[in-house]
Formats: C-alpha cells, sequence, structure tokens
C-alpha cells in the first residue's frame, strides 16, 4: 500500500518535534517518524539539563535567543510542564567575546551584567571564577527530558501522527515530492509525501547518502563531524552551594585544556561539566558510550582546579553526541522538497523551538531563514579539535 502525505518529519530528536509541534499548529497534516523509542539515550536529545546560555553577540542568534525566551515561556503555559529553571548562567574567563556579548544582549533586552570575579564567588561559591564575569540572569537549565514529550503531546493534540521505531530505510527524492520505505513493528510501508523535513541528528549524513531518485543530486550538505562527547556528573561536596550554568573560556596560555568548559547543575545528579565538541569522531550505529580516559582526567583536573563545590573524585560519566558542521552554525535550508535541520554543533538545545518555527517557515514557504544557515554558504575547513 502507497500512503499519500504532506509532511514526513524524519527524526524525533529536540528539532524534529519542534518541527511538528510548529507544524502542526499552522493546521498542517504532519507525520513525524523516529527510530528509536520515546526517551532513548542514543543520540543527543536525552538527559534532564541542557544550559539555557545567553552568551551570543551575532545578530541572528540574539535574535533568535530573545524569540525563543518566549516561545519557551509559551510551551510551559500550554504544556502545564515546567521546562526552564531560570538560575541564571554567569560565563567566565580571559577568552571569548564578553564584552561584545554585554552589549548585544543589553540591546535587545536580554539582562547581562559585569561582577567582580571575588563578588560572584561569594554569590556562587563552587565555582573559582576567572577575571571577566559576564552574568546573564534570563538563563538556565532546559530538561529535554520534560521538552520533548511536550512538543509531541502538543503536536498530537493538533492533529499530528507520532510513529516512534519506525525507520527509514529507503529515500527517493523528486521535483514534486518524496517516497519513504519506512520499517516499523508493524511491517514495511511505503509513503510518499509533497516534502519530508530531515531532522535525523548524527544519522543526517547517512539518510542524505540513501536519497536517491531526479531530486536527489541537490541534497548537497556540507560533511558534518559526529563526535562522542563525555561529560560527568561530579557530587556535590558543598550542600550549601548555588549554582547557575556556566561557561570558562580559557586564555591561549592555559595548558591541559581540550576546549572551555560548560557546566550546570543537575538535581539528584550532581554538576554536569564537560569539554565542547572534543569528543571522539563515531558512527553514531557503532558507539562504545565510554569515555576518553585522558579527557576524563583532564576534566578531573579542572574540576579540582576551578569547582570548588565538587568532590573531582567521585562523578558518573555520561555520553551524547554532538554534530558538528565546519563552522559551527546550523544548516537550516529547503533544497527541492527537503527542508533540513542539521549541524546543531553542541548549542542548538537553547534554540529548540525557533528552530521549529523556522523549519515550518521553510515547509510552508513562509519565509527563508537566516542567511548564516543556508546549506550553499562559503565553508571553511573542518575545525581541529580531536587531539
Amino acid at each position: 500500500m502507497n500512503t499519500v502525505l504532506d509532511t514526513v518529519v524524519i527524526g524525533g530528536g529536540a528539532m524534529g518535534s519542534a518541527a511538528a509541534w510548529a507544524l502542526s499548529r499552522r493546521g498542517r497534516q504532519v507525520t513525524l517518524v523516529e527510530q528509536f523509542g520515546p526517551g532513548h539515550k542514543i543520540g543527543a536529545s536525552h538527559g534532564a539539563t541542557r544550559n539555557l546560555n545567553p552568551g551570543y553577540h551575532q545578530p541572528d542568534y540574539v535574535a533568535m535567543l530573545a524569540e525563543g525566551l518566549d516561545l519557551w515561556d509559551e510551551l510551559e503555559q500550554d504544556s502545564g510542564v515546567q521546562l526552564l529553571t531560570r538560575t541564571g548562567v554567569v560565563n567566565h574567563g580571559p577568552g571569548g567575546e564578553l564584552p561584545r556579548v554585554a552589549t548585544a544582549l543589553a540591546e535587545a533586552g536580554i539582562r547581562a551584567e559585569f561582577l567582580d570575579p571575588a563578588a560572584a564567588g561569594e554569590r556562587w561559591r563552587g565555582i573559582r571564577f576567572d577575571r571577566q564575569v559576564l552574568h546573564m540572569p534570563d538563563g538556565g537549565q532546559l530538561n529535554p527530558e520534560a521538552a520533548l514529550p511536550a512538543f509531541q503531546r502538543l503536536a498530537s493534540a493538533r492533529g499530528a501522527e507520532i510513529r516512534h521505531h519506525t525507520k527509514v530505510v529507503d529515500f527517493e527524492v523528486f521535483d514534486d515530492g518524496v517516497r519513504l520505505v519506512l520499517e516499523s513493528t508493524a511491517g514495511t510501508e511505503v509513503v510518499t509525501a509533497a516534502q519530508a523535513v530531515v531532522t535525523a541528528g548524527g544519522w543526517t549524513e547517512k539518510l542524505l547518502a540513501r536519497a536517491a531518485g531526479t531530486g536527489a543530486a541537490a541534497l548537497r550538505i556540507p560533511k558534518l563531524r559526529v563526535t562522542q562527547e563525555q561529560p560527568a556528573h561530579f557530587r556535590v561536596a558543598d550542600a550549601g552551594a548555588v549554582w547557575p550554568g556556566f561557561n570558562h573560556y580559557p586564555g591561549p596560555d592555559y595548558q591541559g585544556w581540550y576546549s572551555p568548559v560548560y557546566g550546570m547543575q543537575t538535581p539528584g545528579e550532581g554538576i554536569k561539566a564537560g569539554w565542547h565538541g572534543v569528543g571522539p569522531v563515531v558512527d553514531p550505529d557503532h558507539r562504545d558510550f565510554l569515555p576518553e580516559p585522558k579527557q576524563l582526567a583532564a576534566l578531573q583536573d579542572y574540576a579540582r582546579q576551578w569547582l570548588p563545590g565538587v568532590d573531582p573524585d567521585s562523578f558518573e560519566a555520561i555520553s551524547c553526541t554532538y554534530t558538528t558542521t565546519p563552522d559551527e552554525d546550523f544548516v537550516l535550508d529547503r533544497i527541492g522538497p527537503v527542508v533540513i535541520g542539521a549541524g546543531f554543533s553542541g548549542h542548538g538545545f537553547k534554540f529548540t523551538p525557533v528552530v521549529g518555527r523556522i523549519l515550518a517557515d521553510l515547509a510552508t514557504g513562509t519565509r527563508p531563514a537566516p542567511s548564516i544557515f543556508r546549506a550553499s554558504r562559503q565553508w571553511p575547513d573542518l575545525r581541529k579539535g580531536n587531539q
């Protein structure tokens, strides 16, 4: 049997769930297919905390931040679920572009203030602060484990069909639509649709590489680097400490650092801290989920030096994936009947409802995405960081 649909969203992580939500709000018929079950831990959208870090100065990202803060509030009201805990986010260190960030956020009406490191240390005594300290009170922690089901419930209530354990095994692209072969516990089904929204995370390249048909040759995006990131939850040693989200940007003379460090408190699990985007390159279908020993040891050394509120020798290693573009900006574009949302490069989750809106705009022809996200932009060489 050949089922005819309007829009198929391929991939039910954060961005696919948001796209289904945004499309259903416009009254569009949408079917979301996800190869794994609800709440799986194989990709990038699991876990109970992600920082909503407002630390951007680029105009397109700052505009998305402002829109996203409003949309997260709206989602909480519509779903009845708390999705954002506003602990604030504190970015510090000699690196980064904190003065430009402070100026850009102030112009957008997003709060930001510089603090003296000693005063910041008194307020958040679990962290040792380094030179420049920028406090952004509107930031905090988002909860993916609550957010994904909320997007899907709201989409389903407006008529979207959510299919878990449904894998795309064949993908054909034509000038006027797509043809998919789906496998699920119910068997094999052939689906044709006016368009597909590809939000497949670390599987994006594999899916697009399988695409055949008269329109498939145009599906050219840059090579995406899929890495297995390996943060850890450290046990809290100072029960009285208050924890904001944090990002620490090193200077050029900092030895033993793989990248900036991000972190936050995950209730019941400890203080999450990790290197950003420097884990080993992996095939998402063949991961060992194990920490790389040298990076883990360096992370413990970081905790000893900069996180006095944790026990650096008591931790639980965790694992997720990043799918990173060469310039670490996203791919949000439409190529024929295929809309692509990919390459969120370890900093996309905070923008999830805005990305959903942009993907819905692309699918409905409402307006294009910002030009920095075009698949056809000029690309630098892949960033070297896996050393």
